[in-house]
């Protein structure tokens, strides 16, 4: 009875992300999105500590020695690999109290897997000769996703039924609900959204830099 009892306890978790420039609002970085995402998603109670990058408080770095945001305080233990803890979360934050984020369909994970990185690639590059050879790779990743987006899922067709199922009515990347794979691609394409928002706006002056916000 004891341990089911301890099981129905609520965790203690504090998550620790990086802060904006402003030194106290989330900031932009998409790997501590991605697990405050996570933890919104699965319903439980967490509190968030932004960290200022220039300042880096002395009592964090003895909490984390060498290790920079997201890291994760789970009923008083330190998890750092951000990797590792979207596992445990999903593992240990199961149902039927939270519920399982794992996609059903293992290609939702790949869609857009390469998209950030293309993109980064493309906003970095200061040659404006190869600027066409990286636009197009970034183009054609983001191609790729619409494609997969547009494309059916299996659950999408009944396989009794006559009509050809043309397009995904679905809103996500595996279906009507927030995955894990949403978790990891949509604060991406947040940071890529405002990025060339930014650079369009800028566009006159030749800055491709990638602002803070």
């Amino acid at each position: 009875m004891a341990k089911q009892g301890s099981a129905k306890k609520t965790p203690n978790i504090e998550l620790f992300i990086k802060a904006s420039f402003d030194g106290e609002n989330i900031g932009n970085c998409p790997f501590c999105q991605r697990l405050f995402m996570v933890l919104w998603l699965k319903g439980v109670e967490f509190n968030v500590t932004t960290v200022d990058m220039k300042k880096r408080p002395k009592e964090l770095l003895h909490l984390a020695p060498g290790t920079n945001p997201p890291f994760l305080i789970f009923n008083g233990e330190l998890k750092t690999d951000f990797i590792k803890i979207e596992e445990f979360l999903e593992e240990t934050l199961a149902p039927p109290r939270y519920p399982h984020l794992t996609p059903r369909q293992p290609e939702s994970y790949a869609a857009g897997s390469d998209v950030f990185a293309k993109f980064s690639a493309y906003i970095k590059n200061t040659s404006k000769a190869a600027n066409e050879k990286f636009e197009n790779a970034l183009l054609k990743e983001l191609k790729r996703l619409d494609n997969y987006l547009k494309e059916p899922l299996p659950d999408e067709i009944d396989a009794n039924s006559t009509e050809t199922v043309v397009s995904s009515t679905r809103k996500y990347l595996d279906g009507n609900k927030f995955t894990l794979a949403d978790c990891n691609l949509l604060p991406k394409l947040h940071i890529i959204k405002v990025t060339f928002k930014y650079h369009s706006s800028m566009n006159q002056s030749g800055c491709k830099e990638i602002p803070e916000f």
